[in-house]
């Protein structure tokens, strides 16, 4: 029993010496472990180190390549240039009804070869009667080039290049003749606006600078934008207008000139701004062509003032005053219905004074109504001058007139003018519907002999023009750019003269009613005129 004890005793001892050997041997195992997991931990931030370096240099190569990239596109064509553009043939039915009068090529003819306005009148006198005008089918093209280059950040220049061509002619003889005076012949700012030959001619070109000294403030000096204005872009199935554009019913003229603006941003106004505009209509040359006594002529000019207090997309309120300073008898031209005409001296000043409404209201219907209303005032001021070929300015004296024998020739004559009309839009078949009418008075006289009319610029008539007119837009999908469209239009204008001399400020107003075939007259006096036309148009 006492052998059994000892052993297990033994045991024991052996058991308790061997305890410190095994948890030693345990912590080391453990140390090792966690060394393990050290060295891994490491590794693992030593990687992400690595792929944050890795990252921050991809980045880095991102933004070289951005802004490599960024230059690269700065200067590309895209960023600086945009062109765009439009093309169109249209033919055009025309009718008119001439009353018996005292006119005819012989006063023109004998008054170029003699330049005697009384043996003219004599030949005139010769020829009385009325006849029916009209072109069965006249076609035209027109195409035009727009484009617009930024400068610098805040400086650009804008174009628009134009042809207007008849076809079968390289001149303007199928739409010029002796009816009415802005369309005896093409003249500096008609050029390109009245259908004659193939060239490509600047409409167009002006530079503007804008946020000048970081305030809403720009000016601009060029050939200026100052055809095509409100509201005719709804009849041309354009986009309206910028602040550069002009009302089109005091001016439709291509003017070289400049601006300043000022657009303030006024919570209450949306859209407001301001500009006063100058513009060139002729220049005289150097002091020494100038004509001495009452007969001198100078450049003639034009000061404009444009206040805009509202421009939205509902509502757009404009107010233009504008003042014709030394205007010209005749303008320069060659081969015009009266030969080689030039300025021979000025007979006065006009001002102008106008106010337009337009506006949109959506929703009514199947489509958006688009509407205007515009009306004028013109004011003559004659001086004592009179054209040795036509006498002095209409509104102010009349043919040949002497101010010794008839001071009352050369008062003062106030005309007005309304323009009104809309657009009915159908977006769902691309539908557009107008209708257009305009009244002018006895003494009315506008700028506009540039605008697109055949027979003459309906803004200008001494009586009434109604118009109507379909546009049918394609639905086609626009690659060139937003604006970009395809569409067809007819339309018929209808003319009513009360009184002669529409577009024309030489020579006093007659009423046509009062004529007869013993009346001299300069211009072929037309009562009635039609107008039935057809366009295809592209604009890109």
């Amino acid at each position: 029993m006492k052998r059994v004890a000892n052993k297990v005793l033994a045991g024991a001892v052996l058991l308790g010496l061997s305890q410190p050997f095994a948890a030693g041997a345990a912590e080391q195992d453990v140390l090792k472990k966690i060394e393990a997991l050290e060295k891994q931990l490491q590794e693992m931030k030593d990687q992400l180190k690595s792929t944050e370096q890795k990252a921050q240099t991809s980045e880095k190569k991102a933004d070289e390549a951005a802004r490599k990239v960024e230059k690269v596109e700065e200067k590309s064509l895209g960023r600086w240039l945009t062109i765009g553009g439009d093309y169109r043939f249209r033919v055009d039915s025309l009718r008119g009804s001439v009353i018996d009068h005292a006119s005819g090529p012989a006063f023109g003819q004998t008054y170029q070869s003699t330049g005697d306005p009384v043996a003219a009148m004599a030949a005139a006198m010769a020829a009385g009667h009325g006849y029916k005008a009209k072109n069965d089918s006249l076609m035209t093209h027109r195409f035009g080039l727009n484009m617009k280059a930024k400068a610098t950040k805040d400086v650009s220049v804008t174009a628009r290049l134009l042809m207007y061509k008849t076809s079968g002619a390289q001149d303007d003889d199928a739409v010029t003749s002796n009816y009415f005076a802005d369309r005896v012949g093409a003249f500096d700012g008609t050029l390109g606006h009245v259908p004659s030959d193939g060239r490509l001619l600047v409409d167009r070109v002006y530079a503007t600078w804008s946020n000048i000294g970081g305030e809403p403030v720009w000016f601009s000096v060029g050939r200026r934008p100052s055809t095509g204005g409100v509201p005719t872009h709804l009849k041309d199935d354009r986009e309206k207008p910028d602040s550069s554009g002009t009302p089109a019913l005091l001016v439709d003229y291509a003017f070289d000139g400049m601006t300043l603006g000022w657009a303030p941003d006024i919570e209450a106004l949306p859209g407001a701004y301001a500009k006063i505009c100058y513009g060139r209509g002729f220049e005289n040359g150097f002091v020494g062509n100038v004509q001495s006594g009452n007969n001198s002529i100078h450049d003639t000019d034009m000061l404009g003032l444009q206040i805009i207090p509202y421009d939205t997309d509902k509502l757009s309120v404009f107010f233009q005053y504008n003042r014709g300073f030394n205007i010209f008898d005749f303008p320069k031209m060659s081969n015009s219905a009266f030969g080689n005409t030039a300025p021979a001296v000025d007979l006065g000043s006009i001002d102008w004074y106008g106010l337009n409404f337009l506006g949109k209201v959506k929703n009514v219907g199947i489509g958006n109504v688009n509407w205007f209303i515009s009306g004028a005032l013109s004011n003559a001021h004659p001086n004592n001058n009179a054209s040795a070929s036509a006498g002095g300015m209409g509104l102010m004296n009349g043919y040949f007139a002497d101010p010794n024998n008839n001071p009352n020739n050369f008062k003062d004559k106030t005309g007005w003018a309304v323009y009104l009309g809309g657009r009915y839009d159908i977006e769902s078949t691309g539908t557009k519907i107008g209708l257009e009418y305009n009244h002018g008075s006895k003494d009315w006289i506008t700028f506009a002999p540039a605008s697109d009319d055949m027979w003459t610029s309906k803004v200008g008539a001494r009586g009434n023009v109604y118009e109507g007119y379909v546009i049918q837009e394609l639905k086609l999908q626009p690659i060139s750019s937003y604006l970009s469209k395809v569409f067809f239009k007819v339309g018929y204008q209808y003319y009513d003269f009360e009184y002669t001399g529409s577009n024309n400020w030489v020579g006093a107003p007659q009423k046509i009613s009062d004529i007869n075939s013993s009346t001299l007259q300069l211009l072929a006096p037309v009562k009635y005129a039609q107008d039935i036309y057809a366009t295809f148009e592209v604009h890109f």
